[in-house]
């Protein structure tokens, strides 16, 4: 199938289980992880009406904004962040979904002033607390998020998570149902229940994401096919 038709069939899966849920499939934003997928994919994807792309590594990025890749569609940055890269993300994408500690708040804060404007971030939430993986864990949320709220240069409009990888179906249900509450929590107490971005599910649980309350789904291989790792 094309990227366009395998948009066309996510948003169907999308739009039913919005349905189930009782929500409105556009609630849901798609972003394609392109990861990997060259400058030409990404622009059949902006051509069938992708809602925003994602990036996961910088030098990936770099490259195909030099292409003109993702011209017509906001870019999201959605991989690891390291901080001495910080730089080459800031002031290129509208958006960073994965902030996840208080060092990389910093950075982030530093380069957008340098450049004079305010980077929108969402917070990433380590909700398995997997030593291996960034993000604040659950405790700290809170914390991290009043951190965030004083930085001048930084907008946070919600969170981002991705539950362990090898958890099972009912576990990564339950990962979600407990990042939602943390977000309801965070919104009410924070932000004056302003925030609208809740970003979780990808290629093999998008659907179950959007019943357990996602805004956001970042979906790469059911859109642009099996990744070939070298």
């Amino acid at each position: 199938m094309s990227i366009a038709e395998n948009i066309a069939r996510v948003r169907a899966d999308i739009a039913a289980a919005a349905k189930e849920a009782g929500r409105k499939p556009e609630e849901i934003t798609l972003v394609g992880a392109s990861k990997m997928n060259g400058a030409s994919a990404c622009r059949e994807a902006v051509a069938a009406g992708i809602d925003a792309l994602g990036e996961n590594r910088v030098q990936e990025m770099t490259a195909k904004l030099q292409e003109h890749a993702y011209d017509g569609a906001p870019l999201h940055f959605i991989g690891h962040l390291q901080r001495n890269k910080v730089k080459q993300v800031v002031g290129k994408v509208n958006l960073i979904q994965s902030v996840g500690s208080l060092e990389l708040l910093e950075e982030i804060e530093k380069a957008a002033g340098k450049l004079g404007l305010v980077q929108e971030i969402l917070l990433e939430v380590n909700i398995g607390e997997e030593e291996a993986k960034s993000g604040f864990a659950p405790a700290e949320l809170l914390s991290g998020a009043e951190a965030a709220l004083g930085r001048e240069h930084i907008t946070v409009l919600g969170l981002m998570t991705i539950p362990p990888a090898d958890a099972e179906r009912e576990e990564n249900l339950r990962y979600f149902d407990k990042v939602r509450a943390l977000f309801l929590d965070m919104n009410e107490k924070l932000f004056h229940n302003r925030l609208q971005v809740l970003s979780m599910g990808m290629s093999g649980d998008y659907e179950d994401a959007v019943r357990a309350g996602a805004t956001m789904v970042r979906v790469g291989t059911a859109i642009f096919g099996s990744r070939h790792y070298t």
